[in-house]
């Protein structure tokens, strides 16, 4: 029996609440619509341009002064997104772009009248971009309105790099293969950037035109300046308001193969598990089966280069989600991705090779992803090796989209989990409509989902999720409302759930006018209504319920932010749980009511921080929280950032008091030569870690890793620092080979 074939579950428990949204929603986005109107195209001209090829050579030097960059076409026309909408950019910036058969050259003049002025406080690959002046490169090759890739470096020649789908979204874990140098002077600062052809997936074609735009961010400024679509319903993702790039000709595809091996060496000491001295060698073999579809092979995978999980506090009956840092996962995610809503994830990859933060060996793997037409196909097959507390286990997953009209689709999800004692199977289908001419420039995203999980491949009653929603994400009026279902019965044995066996209704509106402009203060950040519920599914009973509303609060033309938030919260609790030995919620129903308080000075200083204070009842008590951040820029190699969580926990007869600390220090000797230190301390976990990182760049595309990792499981007052409970030293080298 099919697992959609189940008996529809009775619409009249929240059928109420599910109208009143839906009617919400078409209420809101017409009574506030924007009737001063952007333009609605935010398109000058020129928008489209063709690229040079090139003829001599370049010196890859940062300094664009070759005669091939003279005779090119040059981009001027830039365009104010922030602060003056629609003015031109306030500082002279010009690109462009050459080409030969097997790279595309890309030259940036970022011309400053007062180059004292220029923030520049990072060297590390993948910085963070917002806080630093910057010029941003987005590329469609497919031109598709929906996916492409994002390049940004800074004037220190630092590099990060994004791929893009949805237009709102963005992986920013993938790393591409491409450099990029720099120069300044004191006219400003300036930059050549190459972008191999085989970075890139494409189709074959005679005449390529691909999607293209670029950003100019001019920090001291708090600018931002586009070359088109410079609409703030967007940002530089939306492929769609994109110009075009023409008269790219006779270029390679990528290399047929990527061969990237490894070798390991390392010592690992634990009190548990003594003194070993591992010696490891495995590799990835990408194979491209079309300029469009590449196949990702593995072998003896190992991931111990990879940065350590922060463990936070937990004070919430519900688990922690930790995101996926694994590269090999990470490349091409959007292939696999299904959200299920309200946090739950049908596929979530760190369930593969990792169990309670330790490393479980892969034996094999395979990923296929990419397009053929409009289809967009991810697959994924991965053999765990068998371990003291697993059996050996295969896992398949199986993601189908296809491209309906401008920007939407239909699409189509399986995983498959089985070990020598059982199988999980989730099947699911979703459908998406997205526009961005709704009620003529606005955007509009409408989404529903049905998925079920098997064991066996035996249905089961009970184990269906549903989830539908409505998305209006814009300047002026950002507003979301979706509601969903998940039985008690559905498990995605891939996935992973925050909450099962509940009716959820969701609706979030955040209004933020550029108002008082006059006053410093760039934009509002309002937020009449914002709400969570959630029922229980099996019973129909109110579970719990969120509601935030923010009366006051604004981002200033400083970059500066400050809020002002009101909460009400309800929970009912069916079993008590612990949040210390010493402190136990018992089962109930409980009102809490809440506050906080958010204070964010300018990401672009060289000294910058964050405080958030909240305030209110906690179940059958009090708390207060304080989250403390400082970041300190001491020059552009180094940069060190401090976090810190303290609670106070109020209880009958109880008082707990929690402290977490995180610190990050990067020292960068070249944009290549990168030193990182994590340290974290959480006394609640009785956690302290220390995660040292060595990562060196011999050529683009591989890379030489020396980590340390040491940790303690005791409180503090019971540590002997000199002999940390376990302590992992790796050597890794990963080399690239494309032929």
């Amino acid at each position: 029996m099919c697992i959609f074939a189940q008996r529809k579950q009775n619409w009249k428990q929240g059928g109420r609440m599910k109208k009143i949204i839906l009617w919400g929603l078409l209420a809101c986005m017409i009574s506030f619509v924007n009737k001063g109107g952007q333009l609605y195209a935010q398109h000058s001209q020129p928008d489209t341009f063709e690229a040079f090829p090139l003829r001599g050579k370049i010196i890859f030097d940062g300094k664009p002064d070759e005669k091939v960059w003279s005779e090119a076409e040059h981009i001027k026309n830039f365009t104010q997104r922030d602060l003056d909408y629609g003015a031109p950019v306030s500082e002279e910036t010009e690109v462009a772009v050459v080409y030969d058969k097997n790279t595309l050259y890309i030259a940036v003049w970022c011309y400053q009248k007062d180059v004292s002025r220029i923030v520049a406080k990072e060297m590390k690959r993948d910085f963070d971009y917002e806080s630093d002046d910057n010029f941003q490169v987005m590329i469609s090759p497919y031109n598709d309105n929906r996916t492409g890739y994002l390049f940004v470096i800074n004037p220190n020649g630092a590099r990060t790099d994004l791929q893009i789908y949805g237009g709102e979204d963005g992986n920013e874990d993938w790393n591409g293969v491409w450099d990029a140098k720099t120069t300044v002077n004191d006219r400003g600062w300036f930059a050549e950037i190459y972008i191999p052809f085989s970075t890139l997936q494409f189709a074959k074609a005679k005449n390529h035109r691909w999607a293209i735009n670029f950003e100019r961010d001019i920090v001291y400024e708090n600018e931002a300046a586009l070359w088109q679509g410079w609409s703030r319903d967007n940002t530089i993702f939306a492929v769609n308001k994109a110009g075009t790039i023409s008269g790219i000709h006779d270029i390679s595809y990528a290399g047929k193969y990527e061969f990237k091996p490894y070798v390991l060496a390392g010592r690992q000491a634990g009190e548990e598990s003594g003194v070993q001295y591992p010696l490891k060698a495995g590799g990835n073999l990408n194979i491209s089966l079309s300029p469009t579809l590449k196949l990702n092979l593995t072998s003896f995978t190992d991931f111990a280069q990879v940065e350590a999980d922060r463990i936070p506090v937990n004070l919430s009956r519900f688990s922690i989600f930790y995101p996926e840092k694994r590269q090999f996962f990470l490349e091409g995610s959007d292939h696999f991705s299904y959200y299920l809503g309200d946090h739950n994830q049908a596929f979530y990859s760190r369930e593969i090779g990792i169990e309670n933060h330790k490393a479980v060996p892969i034996v094999a793997g395979a990923r296929m992803f990419g397009k053929i037409g409009k289809n967009n196909i991810g697959v994924l097959n991965i053999q765990e090796a068998k371990t003291a507390s697993l059996p050996s286990t295969n896992n398949t997953v199986i993601r189908y989209r296809r491209e309906v009209g401008a920007q939407s689709f239909v699409g189509a999800f399986f995983t498959n989990v089985v070990n020598g004692t059982s199988s999980n199977q989730v099947l699911g289908i979703d459908a998406e409509y997205q526009t961005a001419h709704f009620l003529k420039n606005k955007n509009l995203v409408l989404e529903a989902k049905l998925t079920g999980s098997m064991e066996n491949f035996e249905s089961r009653p009970g184990a269906l999720s549903y989830r539908i929603s409505a998305d209006y994400p814009n300047d002026l009026i950002d507003n979301f409302m979706a509601f969903g279902m998940m039985q008690k019965n559905f498990h995605p044995a891939l996935g992973y759930i925050y909450r099962t066996d509940y009716d959820s209704y969701t609706w979030s509106f955040h209004l933020t006018p550029r108002v008082f402009t006059r006053y410093g203060i760039k934009r509002l950040l309002l937020k009449p209504w914002g709400f969570s519920l959630y029922n229980t599914h099996s019973t129909g009973q109110l579970e719990s319920f969120h509601n935030e509303t923010r009366p006051l609060g604004a981002v200033l033309k400083s970059g500066d932010r400050f809020e002002f938030n009101l909460i009400q919260a309800y929970d009912r609790l069916d079993e008590e749980f612990e949040i210390s030995p010493a402190a136990h919620i018992v089962a109930g129903k409980y009102m809490m009511y809440q506050y906080s308080v958010e204070l964010e000075s300018y990401q672009g200083r060289r000294i910058q921080g964050e405080v958030v204070y909240h305030w209110g009842d906690f179940y059958t008590g009090y708390k207060r929280t304080l989250e403390a951040n400082l970041g300190v820029n001491i020059n552009k190699h180094l940069n060190i950032k401090t976090e810190y969580t303290f609670n106070s926990v109020f209880l009958p007869g109880v008082k707990l008091l929690t402290h977490e600390v995180a610190m990050y220090l990067n020292y960068a000797f070249t944009t290549k030569l990168n030193l990182s230190l994590f340290s974290q301390y959480n006394d609640l976990d009785e956690v302290m870690l220390y995660n040292f990182r060595l990562h060196w760049i011999p050529k683009v595309g591989s890379d030489f890793y020396v980590v340390l990792n040491t940790g303690y499981d005791k409180p503090v007052k019971e540590i002997d620092y000199l002999k940390p409970q376990r302590t992992d030293a790796v050597v890794k080298l990963v080399y690239r080979f494309l032929f």
